[in-house]
């Protein structure tokens, strides 16, 4: 018998947004400011995804940075990054399915929100590039406010799901990092989706925690929420 569930937390930067290379780009670029030498593959997969800024650039110098710095290098960072990903306008748009998928949920009074390691400014950047106060309210989406602690831990999914007013096993998690499938299942989570937007299925096969896979929002399957009670 299929479980069926109440509401939906989407990670945002690779699962709703396919903006992985720009990240990667930008940190890139930004980690030769800071280190003098670049981010390898290896180390974007293990510390940069999924991570708030601060921990990003406590590995890139290799001690803890001072809350000013904090400010400093990530606010040069993101600003680098949003100019990047507006020049990228073959790319800037929502995931494939992604609306369609979204309004569905809409339509169907399913509890969703956001729960994403981006800060204040680069939340109201998406809200305001893709118009997603049509589908969110702003005040439930859960972001890097420098006080959360980044994922793999599990506290921005539990506050994403008390936002809902929902019980995390009745809730689903949408994510492509590593440390935020960590994060929602660290959480409780009921149902962790995996999707494909950098990675191939083979690394999310052997993450036991994740029980679905899925290429684009395409190919989420829309029996999994209990539409009948929700109306």
């Amino acid at each position: 018998m299929l479980t069926q569930y109440k509401g939906i937390i989407f990670d945002f930067n690779g699962t709703l947004f396919w903006d992985s290379h720009l990240h990667k780009q930008t940190w890139r670029q930004y980690s030769k400011i800071l280190r003098g030498t670049e981010f390898s593959d290896e180390e974007m997969v293990k510390y940069m995804f999924g991570r708030t800024n601060e921990q990003i650039i406590k590995y890139a110098i290799g001690k803890q940075p001072t809350p000013d710095m904090v400010e400093k290098y990530g606010q040069e960072k993101e600003a680098l990054y949003r100019q990047m990903a507006k020049s990228d306008t073959q790319n800037f748009h929502l995931a494939k399915g992604a609306v369609e998928f979204l309004n569905f949920l809409k339509e169907n009074n399913i509890p969703r929100t956001i729960a994403t390691m981006s800060d204040k400014i680069n939340v109201d950047f998406f809200f305001e590039s893709f118009n997603l106060e049509n589908w969110f309210d702003i005040e439930k989406v859960v972001y890097a406010n420098g006080i959360i602690p980044g994922k793999p831990a599990p506290d921005i999914y539990e506050i994403a799901t008390k936002n809902l007013d929902l019980t995390p096993q009745d809730c689903i998690v949408v994510e492509d990092a590593i440390s935020g499938i960590e994060s929602a299942r660290a959480a409780n989570i009921g149902k962790i989706i995996a999707i494909c937007s950098e990675e191939s299925p083979e690394l999310y096969q052997s993450i036991p925690c994740v029980s679905s896979i899925i290429k684009d929002f395409t190919e989420i399957d829309k029996n999994l929420f209990n539409i009948k009670i929700l109306k």
